[in-house]
Formats: structure tokens, sequence, C-alpha cells
């Protein structure tokens, strides 16, 4: 699995992907905070970052399936995940080396954003007037979330070898899980509360008020788990 990792991550490192991900993410969060009058905490008046997590997750349904598509769709049309799967590793290692490697590029673009916090802080009246504990557990939702694009992008990977086709697929079914059963509980009547506890979009807002609950990391590593171990399933089929 090492060898995958490194091999994954080193390639989105010599590679524009990585750079566009991370300088898009960061242009488009530093915008939306400081600078545009409708998000920007500078007019809003209270030193939160709400506007990071709360836009974040949808700046990552497209960004996450851009830095995933190409994970096993680029190797298929190449040819080369014949010789990758002619190596001593199991589907396992490939697997998981290619999430790990997609999930670190991720954690890395969000680093820089911890400025954001340290300015906030500074600017808090009086100074470090924030609610920290929302802001800890608002970046641990977001690093779960983060978790369960990247699974849903490796999975997509391996349906085409058309890296267009997985990222529409990763981002349509990113979009779907984050918000789909939040808008689908609405016509579950009394079932509503079960029916959204599907979708990420709950566990990632109980995560946010700062109060970091079992029941939210076992349903996000789960979640994620699932769809690794569907991308295996597919992966050991060999149907290509």
């Amino acid at each position: 699995m090492i060898h995958v990792f490194k091999k994954e991550f080193n390639g989105f490192l010599h590679s524009l992907i990585a750079y566009l991900v991370i300088g898009i993410f960061l242009t488009a969060m530093g915008l939306l905070i400081w600078v545009f009058p409708e998000t920007s905490v500078l007019d809003y008046g209270y030193a939160d970052l709400d506007t990071l997590f709360s836009m974040a997750p949808y700046v990552f349904t497209f960004l996450i399936p851009a830095i995933t598509m190409k994970s096993f769709a680029e190797e298929r049309k190449l040819g080369t995940l014949e010789l990758l799967l002619t190596k001593p590793l199991t589907d396992w290692d490939i697997v998981l080396g290619k999430f790990f490697a997609a999930f670190a590029l991720v954690v890395v673009a969000l680093l820089p954003t911890m400025i954001y916090y340290l300015s906030i802080v500074k600017l808090g009246n009086p100074v470090g007037n924030i609610d920290t504990a929302a802001v800890v557990g608002s970046y641990v939702g977001l690093l779960f979330l983060a978790a369960i694009f990247c699974a849903i992008g490796i999975f997509t990977s391996t349906l085409s070898n058309n890296q267009i086709v997985a990222f529409l697929l990763a981002a349509f079914f990113c979009f779907l899980m984050y918000t789909g059963f939040d808008s689908l509980s609405s016509f579950a009547g009394s079932q509503a509360l079960l029916v959204k506890q599907f979708g990420i979009l709950y566990h990632y807002e109980s995560l946010g008020k700062g109060l970091i609950d079992t029941r939210d990391i076992i349903y996000s590593l789960s979640t994620a788990g699932l769809l690794l171990l569907f991308t295996k399933v597919v992966l050991g089929s060999r149907l290509w």
C-alpha cells in the first residue's frame, strides 16, 4: 500500500492537478470569507468560520472528483492497470493506496485555512472570542466528509475508462450523498429524521456543533469503508 500511496501522491505533486486544486480551493474560500460582501466575515460582524464550513463541502463536490477521476480510469485507458495488478500487491493495497493519496492531498489543501482561523482569533473582540470547539468539530466533520467524497471518487473511477464520465458520476454522487437525503426527508413524514441520518449533511452539521459523537464517526467510517469495499469488488472482478 505504501508503494502505491507514494506513487499516487508524487504523481499529484508532479502534475498541475494538486496545485490547481489547492489554488482554486484557497482562492474560492479566501474570496468568500474576506471579499464577497454577502459572505464576508468582516461585514457579518461575528468572529466565526461558518462561511468556510458551509461552502467547503460544495467546493469539494467538484474538486475531489477532479482529484480522483484518473485514479483507475486513466490507468485502464493507458493499459497500465494490468501492469500494476501483476505486481506483488493485493487489491486492497491498490485501493487504499490510491484512496489515502487523494485524501492526503485534500488535507494539504485544508492546512493553509488554519491561517483564516488564526486571523479571526486576532480580529475577535476581545481577541480570541471564537467558538474553538465548534471550529475543531467542523474541521473533523470536513475531514470525514472529504474521506467519503474521496471514496466515492475512487469507486466511480473504476466504473469507466473515461475520466470525464468518472468525474461527472463522482460529482453527482457526492452531491446526492451530501444534500440528497436531507431533501428527500421532506417527503418522508414521520420518518424524516431517519432519512436525514442516511445523508452526510446531518452528521456534518452534528460535528460542527463541537460535540464529537461516536455515531457520526461510525457513520463516516462505515460509509467510506463500504464504498472502498465496492471499489475492491469491481477491481477484483477484472471486468475490463
